[in-house]
């Protein structure tokens, strides 16, 4: 892990689990690959404890599984992504009409900023990470906003595999340019506070990013398909 280092402030479990993470997302450790708890026990000089911790909760998120008693990286099938974005569908329309009926103009204006941000990253073509950051917190305010603790937790459990899919829905030319139109228009509708209309069109939306998973998932041999 050529340039990585450990630091003393946090806990290493905590960590490992960032980095291993950040090296699944970045494409470093490719799905279906092993993580090698001893091999990374012994490059950074540790016991195996942190890292298993580490390894407990990116399977809690099911960035990890376990195969034939082995740690590998999840590999998305077609049947997840289907599986996972209707859950969204679900959650996060309604989600919508909180929003429209209860978010204060102050919330309001958080969420333009957001979209003002990502369409400045994306003219001054900055790196991914900070795009699908800037993505991931448009969706993150309007849970927010909902007020509503038990819906944050329905979404926030699927959010390690959520956000894993969200790296792959930016491959593609002009991919930040779309959602960020998307983005806009389920905005605007916030905003005038069309609660039906502003639901349909974030359906829609999580619609558009499944189509195109599933082209990129079909079309890279990496990852298992036929489940």
């Amino acid at each position: 892990m050529k340039g990585l280092s450990l630091e003393k402030q946090e806990p290493y479990y905590i960590q490992f689990y960032h980095m291993i993470k950040k090296m699944i997302f970045d494409g470093k450790y490719l799905p279906g690959e092993r993580i090698n708890e001893t091999q990374l026990a012994k490059e950074f000089n540790v016991s195996k404890s942190p890292i298993r911790e580490a390894v407990r909760l990116l399977e809690k998120e099911g960035l990890l599984v376990i195969e034939n008693g082995k740690v590998v990286v999840y590999k998305p099938t077609l049947k997840d992504v289907e599986e996972i974005y209707y859950c969204r569908m679900a959650l996060e329309s309604f989600a919508v009409k909180l929003v429209t009926k209860l978010a204060s103009d102050s919330e309001l204006e958080e969420i333009q900023q957001t979209l003002q941000a990502t369409e400045e990253a994306i003219k001054a073509k900055k790196d991914s990470n900070t795009i699908i950051n800037l993505n991931e917190q448009f969706h993150r305010f309007i849970l927010t906003f909902t007020k509503n603790d038990r819906l944050q937790k329905q979404v926030n459990d699927l959010k390690g595999l959520i956000n894993y899919f969200r790296v792959l829905n930016f491959k593609g030319e002009r991919r930040a340019e779309e959602i960020l139109e998307q983005h806009r228009g389920i905005y605007t509708l916030i905003k005038q506070r069309e609660e039906e209309k502003a639901a349909n069109e974030m359906i829609k939306h999580l619609e558009l990013d499944v189509a195109h998973l599933l082209q990129v998932i079909a079309n890279n041999d990496t990852f298992l398909t036929n489940r």
